[in-house]
């Protein structure tokens, strides 16, 4: 059973169809890439699968359930988180503050619980704090733990970024443009980051980028759209070789994308 499936997903904004007929399948465990020129829909389809928009036709199906009309903070209860084309971080909250965020949608306590200072929101906060810094220590990242995330580098905000989506405990991970703004080391730093997590958590990824060489190097798959629906679905190899890619991509068909 596919941890994801779309069927037929199509979506309006007015007139304008901006995805047209999406279908794919995630299966558990796979690291999945999603490109395409700018304006092809790419962010749009991310956007249907996480609740922020409704999909005008089709079917999304997440862990055997239809997730169409469920609102943000529903489908990330269920297991899927994701992060942005820009950063979103809290720049004046600590990172681990930041990542003691996330987990708050899972809490069990009530505001009488934290006026009283129950011991039912203290051991929570416990836990929540403790979990946090699990997470930072796993991916290296305990030693920036009080500092204001706004401090941070570019490369180690992104990092803090995705370790906060990672907090919510999900089964499926969505990274929009993770390596956006990125030198090339930190684009090193950052596949061998992607991989850590599939391996290390076992998280299903899936991920929208516009570097090449990324996606080409730890992406199984790729689905490729333009003007909303997919040209291309196959390997890192097919997907390089493919006249309508290149041709989406440069306007000629005799290069290759690399």
């Amino acid at each position: 059973m596919p941890l994801l499936k779309t069927e037929n997903v199509t979506h309006f904004f007015g007139g304008l169809k901006a995805v047209s007929d999406f279908n794919l399948r995630i299966e558990p465990g796979e690291l999945v890439g999603l490109i395409g020129p700018n304006g092809a829909g790419k962010t749009t389809v991310f956007n249907l699968v996480t609740g922020a928009y409704r999909a005008t036709e089709g079917r999304i199906i997440f862990d055997d359930q239809d997730i169409v009309g469920l609102p943000p903070h529903q489908i990330n209860k269920m297991g899927i988180s994701r992060t942005f084309q820009t950063i979103r971080l809290w720049n004046e909250m600590t990172v681990l503050d930041n990542i003691k965020v996330a987990q708050h949608g899972h809490i069990q306590y009530d505001l009488k619980d934290i006026f009283l200072q129950l011991p039912r929101y203290r051991n929570q906060e416990q836990a929540i704090e403790a979990q946090a810094m699990k997470m930072l220590k796993l991916f290296n990242l305990a030693d920036h733990a009080q500092q204001p995330a706004r401090n941070l580098p570019y490369g180690q905000q992104r990092r803090v970024e995705i370790v906060r989506a990672l907090a919510a405990n999900p089964k499926l991970l969505l990274l929009d443009e993770p390596a956006a703004g990125m030198n090339p080391q930190e684009i090193e730093e950052l596949m061998v980051f992607i991989q850590r997590i599939r391996s290390e958590l076992g998280v299903t990824i899936w991920l929208i980028e516009h570097q090449m060489r990324l996606v080409m190097n730890i992406c199984e798959r790729i689905t490729v759209l333009d003007f909303g629906e997919t040209i291309a679905e196959g390997g890192p190899d097919d997907i390089q070789r493919n006249t309508k890619v290149i041709e989406a991509y440069l306007g000629v068909e005799d290069e290759e994308i690399s």
